[in-house]
């Protein structure tokens, strides 16, 4: 009974009640502090579609929220209609716009409110006899197309379409015109309007200092193809929607850069670890330290068993990381809740789609100060956001 009162303290010195779920691997012991239902974890296996399954994985979570029922929407659906639109775009411009795999979570609501939406069962988007999506022909296949005709002089012909179209056909699936869900049948824009989305609701936010807070501006990040304004908010705002939006029951799209070293994906956790210096040691500590090599330095820096101490995350900080490509556009997820260590520090709950086969079966952990230097943009409902940040942003 003593250490059963004791635990309950500690969990109480933390915030934390008795009821809330504790996960660990190596060093680390997160407890979830608040879990925001959702839809379940999926796998965009090899294709570079993580925007289409954060953007959809998001809309399923608002009509769950707002209906009870948890749909599997087709992320293919999303990424065929993009690739058509980004292909015209792309040859009109004489390629001088971005034409790859990668897109914005906000090319999921400009799908949906264009061409509507379908179930997973009626465009599952594997025509080429996989079990699961790779896209490593039918990327380059497609870029062929465009780039051929973008390299002829003089007038195009508009034959390309067909042969892309085609092309879509074969690897992903026709685009149905009908089809029956429940004994009811759909188009793919009925189905939509069936659902009570309005795509107006969602906000897409950034936070960097190149343009004027409480205004608007088109990410400058190649996959925001279609070049869709963001609002501009300071980093504290940001972070204040995101933890207003999991306190009240959203969810939140999330784009980061996931290329540091402190991501672990694997172990299930992403943190900022602040660079260890000579000045920071004394002793034989110092004595060792010297010695080592700088590749000898990063790996030690690098191998991280438990909670560290991180980064000071300043909006200077974080402008200067996007300024000089430190920071990139790399990977779209769902912010799902709140988390904290064993030392109190506080993380986000993310759910990503690299299926489950991972420590914390498809989920993990990002710390605060990683959030903010690595955020690209996130995605929220208006409802969500505060009432006194949504004013200063005009919402």
């Amino acid at each position: 009974m003593k250490r059963y009162i004791l635990a309950l303290s500690a969990l109480a010195a933390l915030g934390m009640s008795a009821e809330e779920k504790t996960d660990s691997v190596e060093g680390f012991k997160f407890t979830d502090v608040k879990v925001v239902p959702g839809t379940s974890v999926k796998d965009q296996n090899k294709s570079g579609t993580c925007w289409s399954f954060s953007g959809l994985g998001f809309i399923e979570n608002e009509i769950l929220r707002n209906t009870g029922k948890e749909l599997d929407l087709s992320e293919m659906w999303i990424v065929r209609n993009c690739y058509a639109d980004k292909a015209a775009r792309y040859v009109r411009m004489d390629g001088k716009t971005n034409f790859a795999a990668g897109g914005s979570v906000l090319d999921v609501a400009y799908v949906i409110d264009n061409y509507g939406i379908v179930p997973e069962e009626v465009y599952k988007g594997l025509e080429y006899g996989e079990e699961k999506h790779d896209h490593y022909e039918l990327d380059p296949v497609l870029t062929g197309i465009v780039e051929a005709v973008n390299d002829k002089k003089g007038k195009k012909s508009t034959a390309w379409k067909g042969a892309f179209d085609a092309t879509l056909d074969a690897y992903l699936g026709k685009k149905p015109e009908t089809f029956t869900v429940d004994g009811k049948t759909y188009t793919p824009k009925s189905y939509a309007a069936s659902l009570g989305l309005n795509t107006a609701d969602f906000i897409p936010v950034t936070s960097y200092t190149h343009h004027p807070f409480y205004t608007q501006f088109p990410l400058e990040v190649a996959d925001n193809w279609l070049w869709l304004p963001y609002h501009n908010v300071p980093m504290e705002d940001m972070k204040a929607i995101v933890d207003n939006a999991i306190d009240k029951g959203y969810t939140v799209a999330w784009a980061a850069d996931v290329s540091e070293p402190g991501f672990k994906w694997k172990e299930g956790f992403a943190v900022l670890p602040k660079k260890k210096t000579a000045a920071d040691l004394e002793g034989t500590e110092l004595a060792r330290w010297v010695k080592l090599s700088d590749k000898e330095r990063e790996e030690e820096q690098n191998n991280i068993t438990g909670p560290v101490e991180e980064i000071a995350v300043t909006q200077e900080l974080r402008q200067e990381m996007f300024d000089s490509h430190d920071t990139t556009d790399d990977h779209g997820m769902i912010i799902v809740g709140k988390a904290k260590d064993q030392n109190g520090n506080n993380y986000y709950k993310v759910k990503n789609s690299w299926d489950t086969n991972q420590v914390y079966d498809g989920y993990f952990y990002v710390s605060e100060p990683y959030f903010l230097a690595k955020t690209l943009d996130i995605y929220v409902n208006r409802a969500a956001i505060p009432a006194g940040i949504a004013k200063k942003m005009g919402l």
